[in-house]
C-alpha cells in the first residue's frame, strides 16, 4: 500500500487501534516559563538544525523545486516536503547559510513550476486539479506518480510554505514581487469547497479513477492548517461552520493521559505539522477557551505524556525511558511477528506509531523527529533526551543530513528482508533513509524555539489571520498583544 494512503488510513482509523493500558499516576505538568524571543541552544541542537537544512538544500531538484519523499535512493517527490523546503530556504538566509538571492532563486523556480504545471482531471500527464496537487510527483517531470491521490492535507502543507514565502519575500524587487504574485495565485486557485462532498467537512482527497476518498478530515489531528487555509481563502473559502464541524469530534479525544488533560492524538506529528507554521500561543478557539488552554499548551502536554509513557514502558521495549522516547509516523524495520523471550512481538514497516488516549501503536521504533519536532513545546525534556540519544546511538544514526528517520533498539533479527536500513550490532535496526516530511518539523520547530522566526513571519500573512479569525480564534497576537507564552 502506498505510504500516502497508509497515512490517510491511519489517521482516519486511529480511534479503533488497540489501546495499551497506562497508569495515570504522574502529576500534572508544572507551568513553563515564557519563551523568550531568542533562546540559546546547545551546539548539538544548532548543528542538527544546520544539517537538516542541508538535507533540503542539497536534495531538492533546483530546476523545479521538487523535494524528495525519501533520500537517498530513487524517490518520487512529496508535495508536503516541498512545503517544508520552501520554508527552509528563508531559515537558511536568516542563519547565514545561504544568501537571500539564492533562496529567492530556488523559491521562484519552485513557484514557477507549480504555476505552470498542467492541471486537469486526466489520470496521467498532470500535476494537479482544481488547484490541488497530487501527493507524490515524479521528481524530474513533476507529473502525477501512478495511482496517487490528489491530497488535501498535503496541498495544505505545500501551501504552508507558499504562504510563508509570500510573507517573507517582501522587498520591492522584480524577483520578490514575482514570488508574491505567484504565491498568491497558487493559493487563491485552490478550490476548497469542491472537496466538500460531505459539507461542511473536507474530504481527504480524490483520484480520477475512484472519485472522492470516503473519509473526511475531522479533528483532532494534523488537519488544523487545512481548515485554516480553507477558511482564509479570498476566492474559494469554505463556510465558517467547517471549523465547528472539524472540532465536533474533539470530546472523543479529550481526557487525562499520564496525568495531563489534553486533546490526544497518538502520533506526535499530529501536534507538530500545523504548529510548525502557525503560532497558537495565547490564541484560542471556542473549544480551547472552554478548556482554559491553547493548542500550544496542548502540544506540550502531549509531548510530556509521551515521554512519561516511555518511562512507564508498558510493552517493555529496549532503551525506553526519559532518555529515549518519541513515537510518530515513520519508517520501520518491516512487517514481522517474532518471538522474543516468550513474548510475541509485532513490528511494522512505515506506520503511524504513537501513544495516546484513543489508541497506541508501538513496536519499539524511535523517530528523532517525534521529539525534535516538539522542541518548541517542551525543550526542558527534548534537549536532554536528544543529547543522551546522541551519546548512546549517535555514531549509528547521525550523519551529514542529521538523523536517519528511525531506529529500533529492540529489533536484532539478522538475515531478515528489511524494507530499508540494516541491523547494527549492539544498536538494533537503523534506517538508511531520511523522510522530507519528518525532516521538516525538525528544522522548523528548532528555529521556532530559537527565535520564533517561522511563527513571526506567518503572523503577518493576511490569509492565515483571516482563516484563524473565521474559525473563531481570539486573543494573543490576533488582538495585538505580544505573542509570548
Amino acid at each position: 500500500m502506498p505510504k500516502s494512503l497508509l497515512l490517510l488510513l491511519c489517521t482516519a482509523l486511529l480511534t479503533v487501534l488497540p489501546t495499551v493500558s497506562h497508569a495515570q499516576t504522574r502529576p500534572a505538568a508544572a507551568a513553563i516559563p515564557a519563551l523568550p524571543v531568542e533562546h540559546a541552544v546547545p551546539p548539538l541542537i544548532a548543528q542538527i538544525e544546520k544539517r537538516t537544512f542541508d538535507f533540503f538544500w542539497d536534495t531538492t531538484n533546483p530546476d523545479n523545486g521538487l523535494a524528495p519523499d525519501h533520500y537517498p535512493g530513487p524517490s518520487f517527490s512529496s508535495i508536503a516536503a516541498v512545503g517544508f523546503a520552501l520554508t527552509a530556504y528563508p531559515i537558511g538566509v536568516e542563519r547565514g547559510w545561504i544568501t537571500r538571492a539564492q533562496a529567492a532563486q530556488r523559491t521562484l523556480a519552485t513557484l514557477e513550476f507549480f504555476s505552470a504545471a498542467p492541471q486537469g482531471s486526466a489520470a496521467a500527464g498532470v500535476t494537479g486539479y482544481k488547484g490541488f496537487y497530487y501527493h507524490f510527483l515524479d521528481m524530474r517531470t513533476g507529473r502525477r506518480w501512478p495511482g496517487i491521490e490528489l491530497s488535501t492535507i498535503d496541498t495544505a502543507l505545500l501551501m504552508g510554505g507558499v504562504l510563508f514565502d509570500m510573507s517573507y519575500f517582501d522587498r520591492d524587487t522584480p524577483r520578490e514581487r514575482r514570488i508574491r504574485e505567484l504565491a498568491r495565485t497558487l493559493y487563491e486557485r485552490v478550490d476548497w469547497p469542491w472537496m466538500q462532498v460531505d459539507a461542511p467537512l473536507i474530504s481527504m482527497g480524490w483520484t480520477p479513477e475512484h472519485g472522492f476518498i470516503k473519509a473526511n478530515w475531522q479533528g483532532y489531528n494534523e488537519g488544523m492548517i487545512l481548515y485554516i487555509e480553507a477558511l482564509g481563502s479570498p476566492t474559494h473559502p469554505v463556510q465558517k461552520n467547517a471549523w465547528s464541524a472539524w472540532t465536533a469530534t474533539y470530546p472523543r479525544f479529550w481526557g487525562d493521559y499520564y496525568g495531563r488533560e489534553q486533546l490526544s492524538f497518538a502520533p506526535l506529528f499530529g501536534h507538530q505539522y500545523s504548529e510548525s507554521w502557525i503560532d497558537f500561543r495565547g490564541i484560542q478557539d471556542a473549544y480551547m477557551r472552554g478548556k482554559g488552554i491553547d493548542y500550544f499548551i496542548n502540544g506540550r502536554r502531549a509531548t510530556e505524556s509521551q515521554r512519561d509513557y516511555a518511562i512507564a514502558n508498558p510493552m517493555h521495549w529496549t532503551g525506553y525511558g526519559k532518555d529515549l522516547w518519541g513515537l510518530t509516523a515513520c519508517d520501520g524495520p518491516g512487517d514481522f511477528v517474532l518471538d522474543q523471550g516468550g513474548r510475541k512481538r509485532i513490528f511494522f514497516s512505515y506506520a503511524a506509531r504513537g501513544a495516546g488516549l484513543r489508541g497506541t501503536r508501538d513496536d519499539g521504533t524511535i523517530a528523532p523527529t517525534a521529539a525534535l519536532g516538539s522542541i518548541a513545546f517542551a525543550p526542558h525534556i527534548v534537549i536532554p533526551m536528544i543529547e543522551a540519544m546522541q551519546a548512546r546511538y549517535g555514531s549509528a544514526i547521525y550523519g551529514p543530513y542529521g538523523y536517519v528517520d528511525a531506529f529500533n533498539p529492540s529489533f536484532h533479527l539478522t538475515g531478515a528482508l528489511l524494507r530499508s536500513g540494516k541491523v547494527v550490532p549492539g544498536v538494533g535496526w537503523v534506517d538508511s533513509e531520511r523522510l522530507g516530511i519528518d525532516q521538516g518539523p525538525i528544522l522548523l520547530m528548532i528555529e521556532n524555539y530559537r527565535s520564533g522566526f517561522v511563527w513571526r513571519v506567518m503572523r503577518r500573512n493576511p490569509y492565515i489571520r483571516r482563516g484563524l479569525q473565521r474559525a473563531g480564534f481570539t486573543g494573543g497576537w490576533l488582538d495585538g498583544r505580544p505573542a509570548m507564552q
